[in-house]
């Protein structure tokens, strides 16, 4: 199919039945580029003074402006849930700077994003404008974070509906424990702090000491910090700013003052699990369940401490794409790639659905469909597939990967093979020269290999 947005000649192989107006934003890119000679770089700034650079170019005419303004807002978008941080820096185009200055401020069009990334890291965020001669050099830490098997560890993973905990030594777990608790309707800090603890000491007594604790949670952590979790949804922000904020380094003195501790997030954990089994690096992980989250590993075996908040990055320039009900954007991961990417399509499937339900229910309700091979349900699943393959070309242009890990509940059946399969017939037509491995995770690697991954995280004390 060929289009024209904003200037722009876009034309596709693939179009999802369910949702014709799909307009993937990695061919747009492609296009884009084809006929642009203004270099142009963005920057983003992030603790420790951490810097990542993306260099591109724009077409820097008024006959342009639309198309080039459009272009550098959706790449500025990525690299901050992508990445993280406080800064953006426009390298390049004063014009241009000043238009992305004017949308990441305080009551502009991304005024969540402008106060999000402020909350997450504790200082103002802004948008700086300065020539491309004077960009700023990248760096990034090279801290190698997992893989570390010697010794005693305790591996913790904070779910929304129970705890895991292991005592894994010398890279074998020898005590495994799963606890039911409800932390996101608990407003009382120390129920959450005392849960914590009460794994950690449970696996601490299977072992004859601990020299390190890794912890994966659902949130953002930075310098092991809780800065923005669901877990603690209900509680209030003073008893926040008192007990959660610092309540895995709490948690792991309590246990013993000078033992190292790593908290991550658990779709980095989970990719660093697939990393671990695959024996590979270059691993992006993308769990589609309630949201869509995500999970990397360099090509070095490392977790980066990016966001990797791919429900907030944008894949379909569609004007009138579904709207994220918290961001207030449109076109972004979160309804694309989770079960309300399924509930979305189905309208336009014809597949009737009970509103009373909750989405969890709805998906399930889809799910039995497409296992009885019901052809509405298999356009549902072929859509998202579409959506997928088109997404996978957009996050190589951002990550460098080999292999992507697919998991989460959207994925499990035959729903999950369909998109499974439509992602890697895009990918093998539409972009032939990327060399992507695409996969679902081996039975071992969803159980014992999150613990042993979450238990590696730190180097221990030895």
């Amino acid at each position: 199919m060929k289009r024209t947005h904003a200037g722009i000649t876009v034309e596709t192989k693939f179009t999802p039945e369910l949702d014709p107006q799909f307009m993937p934003l990695p061919v747009f890119i492609e296009s884009f580029l084809k006929t642009a000679n203004e270099p142009l770089a963005i920057a983003i700034e992030r603790e420790d003074d951490q810097i990542q650079i993306f260099d591109t170019r724009i077409h820097g005419t008024s006959e342009m402006e639309t198309a080039d303004r459009l272009f550098v807002e959706r790449i500025a978008k990525f690299l901050l849930w992508s990445r993280g941080g406080f800064r953006l820096t426009i390298c390049g185009n004063q014009k241009i700077g000043e238009f992305i200055k004017a949308e990441y401020a305080d009551k502009g069009k991304r005024d969540f994003d402008f106060h999000f990334m402020a909350d997450v890291y504790e200082r103002p965020f802004e948008v700086v404008c300065v020539p491309y001669a004077d960009r700023p050099k990248e760096f990034q830490k090279s801290v190698s974070i997992g893989r570390n098997l010697d010794g005693c560890r305790i591996g913790f993973d904070a779910g929304g509906s129970d705890r895991k905990v292991s005592a894994v030594i010398d890279g074998v777990p020898v005590f495994s424990e799963e606890t039911v608790w409800n932390p996101k309707i608990t407003p009382d800090p120390s129920y959450h702090f005392e849960g914590i603890l009460d794994s950690f000491r449970k696996a601490a007594s299977h072992m004859p000491r601990v020299d390190a604790i890794g912890v994966s949670s659902a949130g953002i952590y930075i310098n092991n910090q809780t800065k923005v979790a669901s877990l603690f949804l209900k509680v209030g922000p003073e008893d926040y700013k008192k007990t959660v904020k610092n309540i895995y380094i709490d948690a792991a003195k309590a246990i013993g003052a000078d033992i190292p501790l790593v908290v991550a997030n658990d779709g980095d954990v989970t990719a660093l699990a697939g990393a671990m089994s695959l024996q590979k690096n270059g691993v992006l992980g993308i769990a589609m369940g309630t949201s869509e989250a995500g999970g990397y590993v360099d090509l070095d075996g490392n977790i980066t401490g990016w966001l990797n908040e791919l429900a907030f990055t944008p894949i379909d320039l569609a004007k009138d794409a579904m709207m994220d009900e918290w961001s207030h954007d449109r076109g972004c991961g979160v309804k694309y790639f989770s079960q309300d990417a399924v509930i979305k399509l189905c309208p336009a499937a014809g597949i009737p659905l009970d509103e009373s339900a909750t989405p969890a229910e709805k998906l399930k309700v889809v799910q039995k469909l497409v296992e009885a091979d019901d052809p509405r349900a298999v356009k549902v699943f072929e859509s998202i597939g579409i959506y997928l393959g088109y997404a996978l070309k957009l996050y190589s242009m951002f990550y460098k990967i080999d292999e992507v890990l697919l998991l989460g509940r959207v994925v499990s059946g035959k729903g999950g093979d369909l998109i499974l399969a439509l992602a890697k017939q895009v990918l093998a037509e539409e972009f032939p020269a990327l060399e992507l491995t695409v996969a679902l995770p081996s039975e071992q690697t969803r159980r014992v290999g999150q613990s042993v991954a979450a238990a590696s995280l730190p180097k221990s004390r030895s």
